[in-house]
């Protein structure tokens, strides 16, 4: 009850917030972050940022075609990522079109959205990173379909992504790019505001709370 009540006492503090400004909150370790739901029958779901580390969950599985496949991005305005469709070969560049294949996808830089793809060519491998500022480099990549033997495989592909580190160019946002090669993106993305992701605030820490907003009352 007192947790409660204290909880509605910092709705001026909110508001003031609001008119001022608030720094990014503070998240405790021991923060269940939001998880993306369970798969269904051709449908799978994938975390962006899992557990607030710079991966995907999962980074490297496979999906038959016409398989829908959901991006679950976390709502951090302060952090966005993307699911920007790359290479074997360049890891950490989106994929334009060549003679070979169509340009690739592009969520974008995103919070707190889902973005889909579907799967239009099984027998070939999906490669896709987060353009984010040195995420790729820091190891957020995925793949779809990748060989599980032979020199191109999802650990290689990760490998070669880590060993870009600092050398990583860094990626102009110019915002979702539908289509791709072996998936597609028919949609740009859409708010995940009240699913998977809407319970995230709800499940922080009293304290957590308190210390995010706590600086504002310095100001009144």
């Amino acid at each position: 009850m007192f947790a409660t009540g204290l909880v509605f006492s910092l709705v001026p503090v909110l508001i003031v917030a609001q008119q001022y400004g608030a720094p990014p909150p503070t998240f405790t370790s021991d923060v269940p972050a939001p998880s993306a739901p369970p798969n269904t029958q051709g449908h799978m779901n994938v975390d962006v940022y899992f557990q607030n580390t710079f991966t995907f969950h999962p980074a490297n599985f496979t999906a038959p075609n016409n398989t829908q496949v959901t991006f679950w991005f976390p709502d951090t305005p302060e952090l966005e990522h993307s699911v920007t469709q790359s290479s074997f070969e360049n890891p950490c560049t989106y994929l334009t079109a060549t003679a070979n294949n169509s340009a690739g996808f592009d969520s974008g830089l995103q919070h707190a959205v889902t973005f889909n793809i579907t799967i239009t060519d099984d027998t070939k491998p999906i490669w896709f990173h987060c353009k984010q500022v040195f995420h790729c480099s820091m190891g957020m990549v995925g793949s779809i379909n990748a060989p599980t033997t032979g020199n191109i495989t999802y650990d290689a592909f990760h490998q070669a992504a880590l060993n870009i580190g600092a050398s990583e160019v860094t990626e102009t946002d110019k915002g979702p790019v539908l289509g791709g090669f072996n998936a597609n993106a028919s949609a740009t993305p859409a708010s995940s505001i009240g699913g998977a992701n809407s319970n995230y605030l709800h499940n922080l820490p009293l304290a957590s709370l308190i210390g995010s907003f706590g600086f504002v009352l310095l100001m009144i």
